[in-house]
Order: structure tokens, then C-alpha cells, then sequence
């Protein structure tokens, strides 16, 4: 059983109670605890302690993702994590939302100002700890490497023995380590301590690898502190604890046998779990019982990072998937990254949040702001949503020719979205896909057939066969798989998670060669060049169509538009891509921000696999209820 297994069923319990706000107001205490104050600051790794400027020093740390959070809710995230009791805020960066392609950064649109972050924390009084990879798992797509390293079949990732992968990182650590150093605590920063990596012991024993990234962090300015964070099991396996470093464990208590590992470095909390990730086709959101576990850490002082305390949404193509290291029982993860944090995904307080804040400011000396208040929230009728275009009417060209199907990622470096395969065939038969990731839909003449599926969850079950019927006018059928593609595993072995097909596409038997390949990213250049469909296109009653809705609003606000009437999709406000729907659940409802509304008309554009009808659209305040 992996790490990640063995704690989802040891956290998924119920909090027990909900404990009083009120309890945690100490309004006498003083206000003493050091914070960053653009001054050179010195943190250290003492004997089995952390120090800061000499003294012992306790990180209080949540995480949180920026590039999961609308920029207009940072400051808003950061101050919610300092109204708990916390003084740090750890953050990953995902190094594919920042190089899409070899050499193309991005450091300045959407959510990926990192930098300006950080000094939003650093302004608030709050600490950091930063994870930059350039691994960072964090459910992410692709545990953060950038899918254009899939290009390439025979690269080896996570390797230092792969020149390809290392010239790769070589290239980022060169883009953010001059953004990193003159943040960091000595330089007068709030970045306290960098990670290496990130759980490696799952994936590889390679110490050298990680101790070549520690060198070339180095040399780029960022000398540490450094940490690692880890599974203890992994660890001791796999022997890959970094000497000198702080050694985090991820959800493990064990301190006393991971101390003996570490020597004299200090032993910390690098990830411990309020709550769990969400799979397509969970029974329910998942939720944890983190309190006892942080009464324990309180009570002895020990430093620890929350994962997550605010966890945010997984906007556009970002969620990621686990597997075996089969590639078996594959798991997407939902949009929502609500994760059952403490603070919930728009920003509100829980349950957990009030009780841990009562737990954290009982063993402080100083006071803590008051809860800023959550976001307003929006509401819109019920409106339906009409067929719009099609994507039959809109593949774009030119085609690619192939002998049989490969990957998204070879045939067209495209990382995310669809592909559709096109043959004709002159003969029926049971057409088989055995290396169909993730999700198709199959027509022939235009006629839905059926669907298959890599996932096998309740009312869904594993699927690559689908029955052609002979051809009906003697010269052959037009076969047509729309394949869909959801994230990239990013945790464990499964880590060259091709899309699209990846095997042998069969009929009766007899493999198939010869076909049409066309690409469909789903990007904005596609989204915005779509025309309206004529009434007349025969389009209209085949599945593969947008749809689209105009609502009215009085006052923006954040708001979950409610796709429970739906199949399986992908929903854009306002040009804003929220991210994917599925009709098996459990999440029901895309969480869209306040300012990505406007006042007056505001555009709903749908794509559904499998709606032709005009189907409802509802507004709701909460994720679910």
C-alpha cells in the first residue's frame, strides 16, 4: 500500500466537534513573535530545533498555492492563515504553469506572479516556505514537470543521469533562482527554507539526484536552510535523507525513529493533513479529524506545515491523477482542490478552522487578527444553455496521417484537451482500444455508438471496446473516437502518462493501420474562433456540441455554477476556462471568483460529450447542499 493510500483511510474520519471562535480570543496577550521586516534575518538548523536570529523558533505553517487562487485572493488567503494562529506560509511552484514550452516563461499573467506573493506574505507578517521543485507532486498535473518532456518517449525523468531532464531543470532553476535569492530571510526576505524536491523516496533511491539539485540551488544564490519531505517507510527504504538537512515527514508521527535518521538536524511536520484530495467518482468529498494530531504538535512545540490550509481550485487543464505503478486504476482528481481545508475554497471559515484556531492561540503569548470576512457571494436564475457550435463542424487542419494512433504528446506536442481519430472502415466488428486515455466517445456515419473509459469507479466501469455495425451503403463507415484526456499522474512510478492512444487499436483481432489524427486543445485561440453553428448543420443532433448562456448580474460575487443537469465537460465564464465536470461526481458544482464576473452581461460557453438538448445551468453559493 503507498503512503498516500495509508493515510486517506487513516484521516478520513469526521471532526468530532466544532469548537467556539470566541475560545481563541486572548485580547491581553502581547504581540512579541518575530515577523519579517525587510531586515537580514538568520535561520538556522540548531541541535534538533530550528533557530531564528539565535532563538528557537517554531514554524506554524499552512500552504496554499497561488496559482490555485485568484490573484485578487491572495492577500485575502494570507491573512485568513494569520488570523489562525500561523506564521508561515509554504507554497509550491509549479513549474509547468510557468515554461509551457522549452524556454517560454511566464512569470507575470493569470495567477503565476510568485514573486509578488511572496511579498504579500512577507507584508503580512508571514514567513514562507518555499517547495520550487522542480517536483512538487501537490496533485498538480504532472506533479508540476512540464508534459512537453512526454515528447520524447525514451527521456527519464527525475533522473540525474538523464542530460535531456537535467539541461530541462538546469533551464528553470536558472528562471526562478534569480527571483528566489533576494527573498530569502538572510537577504532581508521572508523565505525561511527551501525543500529539495519533493517525496523522491517514492518515486527513486537515488540520493545523488537530490543532493546535485541541492548544489545547483547553491549555485544560484539559495543556500539553504534546506529541507526534504518525505514518508518516513519511503525514507528508511529508499535511504535518501539529505545530511545537514531539515527532515520533513508527510503525515507520519514516528519523530523519535525519523530523529535517529537525521542526527542532530531538526525533525518536522513538513505535511500534515487536514483533510484529502478528491477523486472523479469518489463517493463522497473527503474530509479528515486533523485535531487531535495538532494538539499533539502544539503541546510539544513542534513545528509543522498544514497541507492544505486553504486549498483553492484546480483551474483549466492544472488537476492531476494517480495510479499504480501499473498505470492501473487510474484516479483523476476533481476541480475542486477544497481538500477539506480549514479554510474552504472560497475562502470561508469551517469547522476545522475555528477549532484550530482555539487549539494554536492557547499556546501563544501574542494576539491574532480577527478573521477577515469571506468574499460576497452572487447569485443568477436558473438559465438554459443552447447549442452553440459543434465540434464536428470545427476540427481544425490540417490532419495529421498516421500509421496507428500515438500519443497527444508526440503526434501534436499537446499537452492537454482532445484528439479526435478518424477511419473508414469496410467491415463491422468489435473495435478494441486497450491504450485509450482517458475517456472517448465513439460514432460511426456520426451516429453515437458508446463511450469508453480508463476509469473504473461506481456506476462506471473500465472500458476499450466498442461494436462497429457493418457498413449500411457497401463502400464503408466513417469511424470517429473523440478522446478526451484528463491530468497527467503525478505521484509514484506512473509518471509517462501519455494521452490520447497510446496502443494498438484493433478490429476483430486484426490491427488497424492508416489513420486521421485531428488536434483539438481546447485552448483560447480555439475557444474564441469558434463560429456560431448554422440551424440547418446536421452538427446539431451529434454529441460533441458548445453551448452557450448570457446571464445578467447586478453585483459580481463568487458564486458555483451548478452543472448537476450535465455529462461530462468543460465550462468557461467569461473566457475563463473553471475546469472539467463529470456527472459521476461527487462534486457537482465549479467554483467561479467573483472578479472573473462582471456587472451586466456575462458569457457561459459549455462543452459537453454527450448533450445535444438546451439543459440547465443553476447558481448556487456552496459546493455542495
Amino acid at each position: 500500500m503507498q503512503r498516500r493510500d495509508f493515510l486517506r483511510f487513516a484521516l478520513l474520519t469526521p471532526l468530532a466537534a466544532s469548537l467556539s471562535m470566541a475560545e481563541a480570543e486572548t485580547s491581553s496577550k502581547p504581540s512579541v513573535e518575530p515577523s519579517p521586516d525587510g531586515k537580514p534575518h538568520r535561520f538556522e538548523l540548531g541541535r534538533k530545533q530550528f533557530l531564528l536570529d539565535g532563538a528557537p523558533f517554531q514554524i506554524r505553517s499552512g500552504e496554499m498555492h497561488p496559482a490555485r487562487i485568484p490573484a485578487e485572493y491572495w492577500q485575502h488567503r494570507i491573512r485568513m492563515a494569520k488570523a489562525m494562529g500561523l506564521n508561515t506560509i509554504a507554497l509550491c511552484l509549479m513549474w509547468n504553469y510557468y515554461e509551457s514550452e522549452p524556454g517560454a516563461f511566464d512569470f507575470t499573467t493569470e495567477r503565476r506572479d510568485f514573486v509578488r506573493f511572496i511579498k504579500m506574505c512577507q507584508q503580512d507578517g508571514m514567513w514562507v516556505y518555499l517547495r520550487p521543485g522542480p517536483y512538487v507532486c501537490a496533485e498538480w498535473d504532472l506533479g508540476g514537470l512540464p508534459p512537453y518532456l512526454l515528447r520524447d518517449p525514451s527521456i527519464r525523468v527525475r533522473s540525474k543521469d538523464d542530460a535531456r531532464y537535467m539541461q530541462a531543470v538546469q533551464r528553470y532553476m536558472d528562471a526562478v533562482g534569480p527571483k528566489i535569492a533576494p527573498l530569502m530571510a538572510s537577504q532581508g526576505g521572508p523565505i525561511l527554507m527551501t525543500q529539495i524536491e519533493n517525496e523522491y523516496a517514492s518515486f527513486g533511491h537515488d540520493l545523488a539526484y537530490l543532493q546535485r539539485l541541492q548544489t545547483m540551488w547553491k549555485a544560484l544564490g539559495i543556500d539553504g536552510p534546506f529541507s526534504i519531505a518525505d514518508g518516513l517507510g519511503q525514507l528508511q527504504k529508499a535511504g535518501t535523507y539529505v545530511p545537514g538537512a531539515a527532515l520533513g515527514l508527510d503525515g507520519d508521527t514516528d519523530f523519535a525513529a525519523a530523529q535517529a535518521m537525521a542526527g542532530e538536524a531538526p525533525v518536522w511536520m513538513s505535511e500534515g493533513y487536514p483533510g484529502w484530495l478528491t477523486h472523479w467518482g469518489d463517493l463522497a468529498m473527503q474530509r479528515g479529524n486533523y485535531l487531535p494530531t495538532l494538539r499533539k504538535l502544539m503541546d510539544e512545540g513542534r513545528s509543522f506545515n498544514l497541507y492544505v490550509v486553504h486549498g483553492g481550485t484546480n483551474f483549466g487543464f492544472t488537476a492531476g491523477a494517480n495510479a499504480r505503478d501499473d498505470y492501473a486504476n487510474f484516479e483523476p482528481v476533481i476541480t475542486s482542490y477544497d481538500y477539506g481545508a480549514p479554510i474552504n475554497e472560497r475562502g470561508e471559515v469551517t469547522p476545522d478552522y475555528r477549532a484550530f484556531r482555539t487549539v494554536i492561540t492557547a499556546h501563544l503569548s501574542h494576539t491574532v487578527p480577527e478573521v477577515p470576512p469571506p468574499p460576497p457571494l452572487a447569485h443568477f436564475a436558473e438559465t438554459i444553455a443552447r447549442p452553440f457550435a459543434s465540434i464536428w463542424d470545427n476540427l481544425p487542419l490540417p490532419s495529421r496521417l498516421v500509421q496507428k494512433p500515438d500519443p497527444n504528446e508526440m503526434l501534436f506536442a499537446q499537452d492537454q484537451g482532445m484528439v479526435v481519430y478518424r477511419k473508414t472502415l469496410l467491415s463491422g466488428g468489435m473495435l478494441n482500444m486497450e491504450g485509450l486515455r482517458d475517456y472517448g466517445t465513439v460514432f460511426s456515419d456520426g451516429k453515437y455508438l458508446d463511450y469508453v473509459s480508463r476509469v473504473n469507479k461506481p456506476g462506471l466501469h473500465v472500458k476499450n471496446y466498442v461494436d462497429i455495425p457493418p457498413p449500411a451503403n457497401g463502400i464503408g463507415t466513417t469511424v470517429d473516437v473523440l478522446v478526451d484526456s484528463f491530468g497527467h499522474v503525478g505521484y509514484g512510478q506512473a509518471m509517462y502518462d501519455f494521452k490520447g492512444i497510446v496502443g494498438a487499436v484493433t478490429l476483430d483481432g486484426e490491427e488497424l493501420h492508416g489513420w486521421q489524427a485531428h488536434s483539438l486543445p481546447l485552448d483560447e485561440t480555439y475557444i474564441a474562433g469558434l463560429p456560431p453553428m448554422d440551424a440547418s448543420s446536421p452538427s446539431r443532433l451529434r454529441p460533441g456540441l458548445f453551448f452557450k448562456a448570457v446571464v445578467t448580474l447586478d453585483k459580481v460575487g463568487d458564486c458555483y455554477i451548478d452543472m448537476s443537469d450535465w455529462d461530462k465537460g468543460y465550462v468557461w465564464v467569461n473566457g475563463h476556462l473553471l475546469g472539467r465536470y463529470w456527472r459521476i461526481g461527487p462534486q457537482q458544482r465549479l467554483f467561479c471568483p467573483g472578479p472573473w464576473l462582471w456587472r451586466g452581461r456575462n458569457e457561459l460557453l459549455v462543452f459537453d460529450m454527450h448533450r445535444v438538448m438546451p439543459t440547465a445551468i443553476r447558481c448556487s453559493g456552496r459546493l455542495q447542499g
